[in-house]
């Protein structure tokens, strides 16, 4: 089982940044793959970018170029420059575990989100 908690969320300017963190704890050696989702209001929640077990990064393309993700041991971040009120929204950090024993069962998990607001 793996815990997430997202940090650095708040409220920028159009133009800025913001660097968020995914803080992982729990079996985090059986994480296949991680990623960045966003939830803006009204709206499905998206994927923005994922990051697999050997550090191979995959970003959307609507946010390629502003957006970058990152990993170390045991935390996920997500870097975003060039920010823009559309940006606006919950951004959210996965994880998918795969079960290390018969049927190796891939589970999501998911943070609780932090808010980021752009303003214009």
């Amino acid at each position: 089982q793996v815990q997430l908690v997202e940090s650095g969320g708040g409220f920028v300017q159009a133009g800025g940044s913001l660097r968020l963190t995914c803080a992982t704890s729990g079996d985090v050696f059986f994480i296949y793959d991680m990623g960045w989702y966003r939830q803006a209001p009204g709206k499905q929640r998206e994927l923005l970018a994922t990051i697999d077990k050997d550090g191979s990064v995959n970003t959307v393309d609507s946010v390629k170029g502003r957006f970058s993700a990152s990993r170390d041991k045991k935390t996920l971040y997500l870097q975003m420059d060039s920010l823009r009120p559309e940006d606006t929204g919950v951004y959210f950090c996965n994880a998918r575990y795969l079960e290390p024993s018969p049927p190796y069962q891939l589970t999501e998990f998911w943070g609780q989100g932090t808010q980021v607001t752009v303003s214009s």
